[in-house]
C-alpha cells in the first residue's frame, strides 16, 4: 500500500510538472481564445446596430429630401403657371392696344380721305353752283378748316 501511495504521489507529481502546466496553458489559450471571440461578436454587434441606425437615419432623410424634391417641384410648376399666365395676359393686352391704335389709325385715315373727298365735291357743287370758278387752294382750305372744327366740336 506504501508503494501504492508513493507511486501514486510521484505519478501526481510527475503529472504536475509536466502535464498540468501544459493543460492549464491550453486551458487558459482556450478561454482567451473564447473571451476574444465574445469581444469580437460584441463589436461587429454594435457595428451592425451602428449601421443600422446609420441607414435607418439615412432612410429619413432621403424621405425628407424626397418631400422637399417634390414641395419644390410644386412651387416651380407653380411659378412657371403664373408666369405663363402673366405673359399670355400682357400679350393679350398688347394686341389688344395695338388693334386699338389701327382702329384708331384706320378711323384717322378714313376721315382724312372723306374730308378730301368732301373737299374735292364741295368744290364742284360750289363751282356749278356759282358758275363761277373758285380758286381751289382757297376753296379747300376753307372747307378743311370748316370740316375741322366739325371734327373738334364731335369729339367734345
Amino acid at each position: 500500500m506504501l508503494f501504492i501511495l508513493v507511486s501514486f504521489i510521484v505519478l501526481a507529481l510527475l503529472v504536475k510538472h509536466f502535464a498540468w502546466g501544459p493543460v492549464t496553458k491550453m486551458m487558459d489559450a482556450r478561454s482567451e481564445k473564447i473571451t476574444g471571440d465574445l469581444d469580437y461578436a460584441d463589436q461587429e454587434r454594435s457595428r451592425a446596430e451602428k449601421l443600422a441606425k446609420e441607414r435607418e437615419d439615412a432612410l429619413k432623410n432621403s424621405r425628407a429630401e424626397a418631400v422637399e424634391i417634390v414641395n419644390k417641384a410644386k412651387e416651380s410648376g407653380e411659378t412657371q403657371k403664373k408666369s405663363i399666365v402673366s405673359d399670355a395676359h400682357s400679350e393679350a393686352e398688347e394686341l389688344r392696344q395695338r388693334a386699338k391704335s389701327d382702329a384708331a389709325k384706320a378711323r384717322e385715315d378714313a376721315m382724312s380721305g372723306a374730308q378730301n373727298d368732301i373737299a374735292n365735291l364741295s368744290l364742284e357743287i360750289a363751282s356749278k353752283v356759282i358758275s363761277k370758278e373758285l380758286n381751289a387752294d382757297d376753296q379747300k382750305s376753307l372747307i378743311d378748316s370748316y370740316i375741322k372744327e366739325l371734327t373738334v366740336n364731335e369729339t367734345k
